[in-house]
């Protein structure tokens, strides 16, 4: 039923009970589940557990706070881990300047690096963008042949809306079910249909009731739940779409294959 296409179950807030929690997934409506890396060593795990686990893709790639850390080899390995079928995107990579863990020169240099890695193995991008907006829409415009996604969106109609004319997509979290959230229910009351997906960002975000838990995918219900009601639709309507949406992003063609 549902596609959590942004989650970590490389956290270490997983150690406990991962697989536990992974094998109830599926009984509880939970289809299919992108793992998005942080870093080269999260990049490895995340491939391992869509090795493992038939109904979960991977993202590759570095975060913005880890840029410091990578280095031509880090780029020639991501490379490498990309050839891999279940590798279906590069993410999350992006900028960002509230924590500035990385320097932002590092930040941009990288962020341009991985987004040439995305060009060359036409791949999509998963996009961190956190109070770097300017910086991060002008690289981007120098790929415009590339195909994208904001995670866990949360700005204006206006930053929507230019995002939106690039043909890329907007994701959203359980944010959307906290009490200030007003301007991103504009953006999903506004936008086209074919260009929204629903993620966890697990462990973190926990959506309303949940919030202040670990999050998981079991918790995507409750925002699927809120755009529903936003958009006046069914939840079913909500998962297909979403769904569908999603199935067309990562150009994953062979859904089938989680049910044979």
């Amino acid at each position: 039923m549902f596609f959590d296409t942004h989650a970590h179950y490389d956290d270490k807030q997983f150690n406990d009970d991962r697989e536990e929690l992974l094998g109830s997934m599926n009984g509880a409506g939970v289809d299919l589940i992108l793992n998005a890396a942080s870093n080269l060593r999260s990049s490895k795990f995340c491939l391992k557990l869509a090795d493992k686990y038939s109904f979960i893709y991977a993202a590759i790639g570095v975060h913005p706070h880890d840029s410091k850390t990578m280095n031509d080899a880090t780029v020639s390995e991501l490379e490498k881990l990309l050839s891999q079928p279940k590798a279906v995107a590069v993410g999350e990579i992006g900028l960002d300047y509230h924590y500035d863990f990385s320097p932002r020169d590092i930040q941009r240099k990288r962020f341009r690096e991985q987004l040439e890695l995305a060009r060359l193995a036409a791949k999509p991008v998963i996009i961190h963008e956190r109070e770097a907006l300017a910086d991060t829409i002008d690289i981007i415009r120098d790929y415009r042949d590339l195909i994208g996604v904001f995670h866990c969106f949360s700005g204006s109609w206006e930053t929507a809306s230019t995002i939106l004319d690039m043909g890329w997509y907007l994701s959203f979290t359980g944010v959307i079910t906290f009490r200030n959230a007003r301007r991103a229910l504009e953006v999903i009351e506004k936008m086209p249909a074919d260009r929204i997906m629903l993620e966890t960002d697990c462990p973190y975000l926990a959506p309303e009731p949940m919030r202040g838990m670990r999050n998981s995918s079991l918790y995507l219900r409750y925002t699927a739940e809120k755009v529903a009601q936003i958009r006046g639709i069914p939840i079913e309507e909500v998962a297909a779409l979403t769904m569908e949406n999603g199935l067309r992003f990562f150009g994953i063609s062979k859904y089938e294959e989680k049910r044979e």
